[in-house]
């Protein structure tokens, strides 16, 4: 803990601004919430190859950390060619004072070895103004196909380490891939790294595919699919890439489905004549139940990440609002009252927030406030925003934001709580309606 406060002392120089919460007393603690002004710098040389087949790996293992840390925006990479020192060895000291001279205030050293087609990536993190290394080194072995999840685990136990948080990096993302024009859309599935790396699709394009989401162990996808001619809730095994129909109710309609935490039980709406209400299904028996009969649109249901309690969306007050009810259905209590239509909500895997898409005077918005719907705050607004997910460590929402005009695209991009840093995530096609799945 004396090393990680070391570290982190020389954030504290930064970090006086509004949203960044200090424990008085005990282990120091920086509580990320508003973002920071000025961006720790850090420096990341390439990483040694320890065999002749990793020169290239080295290299491109030490750029996707920097990319990662760098993309949060709460890190700055001091350029390579500003380095005085070389790392040539793993093992060899660290000299401190030619870091500390370009204001390197952290920095990552590793390693990598090739030996058949199997990869070790080894790492170290050094706190350069305290002159020690913080937390132990590590090491991760896997396939040379592997090596950019490698870099990814690197980066977020950097991360970790320095904010005191889990990382996000190592992770997926399940979303709609789009091609063709506007007015004849082909959507597929596809799940990606949290970056827009190694895109794989899911579905073929034979059938209209909407709101894919991640159950919390990543290893299923719900998603609504029109492969009937009705809009049904299906349920995907990512490993196989085998699906089929969860709900297959004739002469219904339904959709948005999301899993509880525990993966066991589905909540999704279904439309019934001119209602559309809330219910629940048991994966295991299929046995159902209805969770709301308001006489109005009840939809996009999200579980509370203990599983407690449902926050949903509602006309019931005669405009889209959104609403928090027990998991098992019963007395639901508004909790938006700002301006405009309230939509998509999602819990945030901390728990303490409750992010959503607001629709006034024209613009669409990704916002986030508190359970109880208080501190309401506006991060992005564009011509259309849509659909946040969050990222596993509650600290970065990804959405869609869709392009005015004919000719009009949607592209996913990320966005920390704080609203400061916003970032297109590159993808093949146009991408929508994303699900970020759990660290892998």
């Amino acid at each position: 803990m004396k090393q990680i406060v070391a570290a982190l002392a020389a954030l504290l120089l930064f970090c006086a601004a509004p949203g960044i919460a200090l424990a008085q007393s005990g282990p120091l603690r920086i509580e990320i919430t508003e973002g920071v002004v000025e961006p720790m710098p850090y420096a990341v040389p390439d990483f040694v190859a320890e065999t002749a087949e990793a020169q290239q790996l080295g290299q491109q293992i030490s750029r996707v950390i920097a990319d990662d840390l760098s993309g949060t925006g709460l890190f700055r990479e001091v350029p390579r060619e500003a380095h005085i020192s070389q790392v040539t060895s793993f093992g060899s000291p660290i000299q401190f004072a030619d870091w500390k001279a370009i204001n390197a205030q952290a920095l990552i050293t590793g390693a990598v070895s090739v030996s058949g087609g199997q990869v070790t990536v080894k790492f170290r993190v050094w706190d350069v103004f305290a002159g020690t290394e913080l937390g132990q080194g590590m090491q991760f072995a896997g396939t040379t196909e592997g090596w950019r999840r490698m870099a990814h685990k690197v980066a977020d136990q950097v991360y970790s380490r320095i904010t005191g948080e889990s990382g996000y990096f190592d992770s997926r993302v399940v979303f709609v891939s789009e091609s063709g024009p506007k007015d004849n859309r082909v959507k597929r599935l596809a799940v990606m790294d949290y970056d827009g790396a190694n895109v794989q699709f899911l579905t073929g394009s034979n059938s209209l595919v909407l709101a894919p989401r991640f159950s919390d162990d990543g290893q299923r996808v719900l998603y609504t699919s029109y492969e009937t001619g009705m809009p049904r809730v299906h349920v995907l095994e990512v490993g196989t890439v085998q699906s089929r129909i969860l709900q297959g109710q004739d002469g219904v309609m339904s959709f948005a489905p999301r899993f509880a935490p525990d993966g066991q039980t589905v909540v999704y709406s279904l439309t019934q004549g001119s209602n559309t209400d809330i219910w629940a299904m048991d994966i295991a028996s299929g046995t159902t139940r209805q969770l709301t009969s308001a006489p109005s649109i009840e939809t996009a249901p999200s579980y509370s990440p203990d599983g407690s309690q449902i926050v949903f969306e509602s006309d019931r007050s005669g405009t889209q609002q959104l609403y928090v009810m027990p998991a098992s259905g019963g007395e639901a209590r508004r909790i938006s009252f700002g301006e405009g239509r309230y939509s998509a909500p999602v819990w945030s895997p901390r728990g303490d927030m409750i992010a959503f898409t607001k629709q006034n005077a024209g613009r669409f918005f990704i916002g986030v406030m508190r359970t109880d719907g208080s501190e309401e705050r506006l991060l992005t607004a564009s011509f259309l925003d849509e659909g946040p997910t969050w990222a596993p460590n509650g600290r970065v929402i990804m959405f869609a934001r869709e392009t005015q005009g004919a000719q009009g695209a949607s592209s996913l991009y990320t966005v920390d709580i704080s609203g400061r840093k916003l970032t297109r995530v590159r993808t093949p096609e146009g991408a929508s309606d994303p699900s970020w799945g759990p660290l892998q």
